[in-house]
């Protein structure tokens, strides 16, 4: 077996194309855009480079036939978030050999300890954790967009290199027309109805209004909550809601504000891993454009929401219900809707497990975020959000 740090053109495109041959067998896997993959690799579109690194490597066999593939990275502003420091793997892929996920799992590992890490999580993203984050371990179905999808053996190759389980990402599915609780209906509509509170919908023509209210109150409340908490900034978040203008549907992104004060929000989009499942290649040619568009409407009958958050005034005073109720209702005026794909919540949150639970959705899928100490000496402990329980102050760290 022999490493091959990517590089060069066509080392760029094995690294897209070498999932396409390993899954090619396997009716659930969805391939992803390979100009999505490639984004987060090039430092001109990620701004994770500003302050960061990244390596791929293709591992080949005698015959020089790729039998995986792997990333590194780490994030200055991030790697201290954690008790040691602390880089991350990810895209990884692997035939079902033990010795040569080894061999990809080293080479992260000692990269990322030349670059002063203690720990490595995997299998994670450069970026934010809603997209390209965690194992599969159980509900291997097709995945909603951006999550991620592997064979069930990936299991057994990470833990048996030393990975241990940080903290599982939990997914639910909901049918939009099977009931509704009526205990969480009614107070839901009690707490809309309140004068104070208003609800507003994502609106283009107000981009840059709505982007600072998204950008505010998750930078509020998510400083940690999560170790790979980093604050978001307006121009990353306008760039993504102006190239997802297309398959995107402004009237289910919620904004809920108390007297004109946003303070909370419910980020929600088309789960186009049902097109991507017909395009089949990850190519966004011309043809596959046309294909995205048409089959938008006609292909599409479920939605994911990807993120959302309630101001930690507010919480526990039944403004997250009222939002959801506030979506589900105009969910259900558009007959292509069927299905409510909430993913992910990490078992670390017992409010919205709870509030899932509540609501009649069905748990179906779970992914684990691992952590791996390079030092067996190091105390490991699971994510449990207990020592988090102070705000940081995220300009601080930033700096």
């Amino acid at each position: 077996m022999r490493l091959i740090e990517v590089a060069t053109k066509e080392q760029k495109k094995e690294f897209l194309e070498f999932p396409k041959r390993h899954y090619k067998k396997d009716p659930n896997w969805i391939c992803p855009l390979d100009a999505e993959i490639n984004g987060i690799f090039n430092p001109q579109v990620n701004k994770k480079f500003q302050h960061g690194e990244a390596i791929r490597w293709l591992l080949v066999d005698e015959n020089s036939k790729t039998i995986g593939r792997i990333a590194a990275f780490y994030d200055k502003h991030i790697v201290n978030h954690f008790k040691f420091p602390t880089g991350g793997c990810g895209f990884f892929e692997c035939i079902d050999n033990q010795a040569a996920a080894e061999t990809l799992f080293d080479a992260a590992r000692k990269w990322l300890i030349d670059k002063g890490m203690q720990a490595m999580q995997g299998p994670i993203n450069f970026g934010e954790n809603y997209n390209h984050w965690g194992l599969l371990v159980e509900g291997f179905i097709p995945q909603s967009y951006s999550m991620t999808y592997n064979f069930p053996y990936y299991q057994q190759l990470f833990e048996n290199y030393g990975f241990k389980n940080y903290f599982e990402q939990l997914s639910y599915n909901k049918d939009l027309y099977s009931g509704w609780p009526d205990r969480l209906v009614k107070f839901s509509e009690y707490i809309a109805g309140r004068p104070n509170y208003s609800f507003e919908h994502l609106k283009y023509n107000k981009l840059d209004t709505y982007v600072k209210y998204f950008v505010d109150l998750y930078n509020t409340i998510w400083a940690g909550f999560h170790d790979n908490y980093m604050p978001l900034e307006e121009d990353e978040i306008r760039t993504m809601l102006l190239e997802a203008k297309t398959i995107l549907d402004e009237e289910l992104l919620w904004f809920v504000f108390d007297d004109g004060k946003p303070v909370g929000f419910l980020g929600v989009w088309p789960d186009i891993n049902q097109v991507l499942a017909k395009l089949k290649n990850g190519k966004l040619n011309l043809f596959n454009k046309l294909k995205l568009l048409y089959f938008k409407r006609r292909a599409v009958n479920r939605i994911r929401v990807f993120v959302g958050g309630v101001h930690h005034d507010y919480q526990n005073k039944g403004v997250a219900g009222a939002l959801f109720v506030q979506l589900i209702e105009t969910a259900k005026k558009k007959k292509h809707l069927k299905f409510l794909d909430l993913s992910w919540v990490g078992d670390y949150n017992k409010k919205m497990n709870s509030l899932y639970k509540l609501s009649g959705a069905q748990l179906d899928r779970k992914h684990i975020t691992y952590l791996k100490l390079f030092d067996d000496n190091l105390p490991f402990e699971r994510f449990t959000n207990e020592f988090e329980g102070k705000l940081y102050d995220y300009k601080k760290k930033k700096d």
